[in-house]
């Protein structure tokens, strides 16, 4: 009990610490000043989760700062690959390997510098700074600029992965956080916390006893049914993006209230009509880094189309050993790629030749992407390959269909988010494409419209301006209610969901 509240105390105390040092930055009118106040900031918030963590971030800003400080003094490949295998070296080490050391000798103290939080994503972000060097960007980072960069709050536990180029303008300018700012940056961490708190962990855990994603998982060794196997493949794909995307919107939001913008890491991804879209949409800034860094410069190596599939599909094995060197997660990004070099097959076929194909149309199109999107989560929550093949040939049996066996109340959490998701969005979109057309029709001289603008009309165009932009505020609700009374009369009134960590911080 003692140990406990001393260490919540201290946790406490470097949070506080943490505070004060941001409100230095916003109050500080000397840059280097600002900067410090930041970094102070930083490095205490990164130190709650362990000061063997802050070494290892230390450390690597240090070595990542020199290296890229010999590659603009003279930029050669020699270099650049020196930096990558050391980047590579720190990655695989204290990811993996200094766990596997301390167990072998017997070391605690060892295994406590072991997966760094957000080494993986901060990795990148190095890995980055050294790429655009080499390709003669002006970066002149400075050295504390560097570090706060490495370890900005926002960014380092699981991302949005940022690029040097975008961030260090903010850090030179004062931090002069609007009213709308501080507004927007609630909302998003508000709506972050429903997203993760509300439905991700509903999805986990279920509101009964055994009766979510979890658990499901957990019985799929004994055998499923197919129609259990999708609502747990949907169940798991909303769970994975209401926690992935929840906590981007938390740190999005909490940078924006302090007067700094982050790149966007989400984009209504399950609304996708290809798997190409797809990952335009799903972890931008990892497909942005993976396009930038990985894909484009294999594509430069050699010609032929069959060498664009090759890079294609070589990319997503990396993205799949990026969130974990284990098998699952290649078969999970052999996949993937897979889906995008079909796609880009079937579309050559369709401007080689005078067949189309299949029309579906956009809606068939999206439905089909989700399917086999989703089909593709059974790998990345599965915790080895021949569960996940088992779960796949429970799709294909269709006498399977007929055998469900997991609790009622799953299958209507599941449907009950991926509707109200669907809604939330298509929602948003329709008013934003009924406002667009009644102004652009404002302005046409032969429209009915132009000649009646009564006060109706205006009225409706208001009502649209505000719930466009309001959605979620009247949207959540209305899912909170749902998810609660009816998860509870479902299920037994004494079961609660559990809390479970943000997934991505765990890679």
């Amino acid at each position: 009990m003692t140990h406990a509240l001393f260490a919540l105390t201290s946790e406490l105390t470097w949070y506080a610490g943490g505070v004060v040092f941001v409100a230095a930055a916003l109050v500080a009118r000397r840059t280097t000043h600002r900067q410090i106040a930041l970094l102070l900031a930083c490095w205490l918030f990164y130190a709650t989760w362990g000061v063997g963590f802050l070494a290892v971030l230390v450390f690597s800003s240090i070595v990542n700062y020199f290296l890229g400080t010999a590659l603009r003094r003279r930029v050669t490949p020699a270099r650049l690959w020196i930096g990558i295998a050391t980047n590579i070296a720190l990655l695989v080490l204290f990811k993996y390997g200094v766990k596997s050391l301390a167990d072998d000798a017997g070391i605690g103290a060892m295994a406590r510098l072991a997966r760094p939080i957000g080494i993986s994503f901060w990795t990148l972000q190095a890995l980055s700074y050294l790429f655009d060097t080499y390709r003669e960007e002006d970066l002149d980072p400075s050295f504390l600029e560097f570090c706060l960069y490495m370890a900005f709050a926002p960014t380092v536990l699981a991302g949005p992965i940022s690029r040097l180029s975008s961030l260090l303008p903010q850090f030179r300018q004062p931090l002069r956080p609007t009213t709308a700012d501080v507004s927007e940056g609630a909302r998003r961490v508000l709506l972050g916390l429903f997203m993760k708190l509300v439905v991700a962990d509903v999805l986990a855990t279920g509101w009964g006893r055994a009766g979510g994603v979890n658990a499901g998982f957990e019985r799929a060794s004994a055998g499923l049914g197919g129609l259990d196997v999708w609502f747990l493949a949907v169940g798991f794909g909303f769970q994975l993006f209401c926690d992935f995307a929840g906590y981007s919107h938390i740190v999005i939001g909490a940078a924006r209230a302090i007067g700094f913008r982050l790149e966007e890491n989400f984009d209504r991804p399950y609304l996708s009509p290809t798997p190409a879209a797809f990952w335009t949409r799903w972890h931008i800034s990892l497909s942005e880094w993976i396009r930038d860094y990985v894909f484009m410069p294999m594509t430069m190596l050699r010609r032929g189309r069959w060498w664009v599939y090759t890079s294609l599909l070589s990319s997503m094995v990396v993205v799949g050993l990026w969130h974990e060197a284990g098998p699952t997660f290649v078969v999970w990004g052999a996949y993937h790629g897979v889906l995008l070099v079909l796609h880009r097959v079937g579309q050559q076929v369709n401007r080689s030749t005078s067949y189309r194909g299949l029309r579906l149309g956009n809606a068939g199109s999206g439905v089909m992407t989700f399917a086999l999107v989703s089909v593709g989560w059974l790998f990345f929550r599965s915790p080895t390959v021949s569960q996940a093949v088992s779960m796949c040939r429970s799709l294909m049996t269709f006498r399977s269909y007929g055998e469900l066996s997991l609790p009622f109340s799953f299958y209507a959490v599941t449907l009950t988010v991926a509707a109200g998701w669907v809604m939330a969005s298509i929602s948003g979109r329709c008013l934003e494409l009924v406002r667009t057309y009644w102004q652009a029709a404002e302005t046409d001289p032969v429209h009915p419209v132009a000649l009646a603008p009564t006060p109706v009309y205006v009225t409706a165009i208001d009502a649209l301006d505000y719930f466009a932009a309001r959605r979620w505020w009247w949207l959540a609700p209305i899912l909170i209610v749902i998810g609660v009374v009816g998860g509870f009369a479902l299920t037994d009134l004494g079961a609660t969901p559990a809390r479970t960590p943000f997934m991505y911080t765990l890679f």
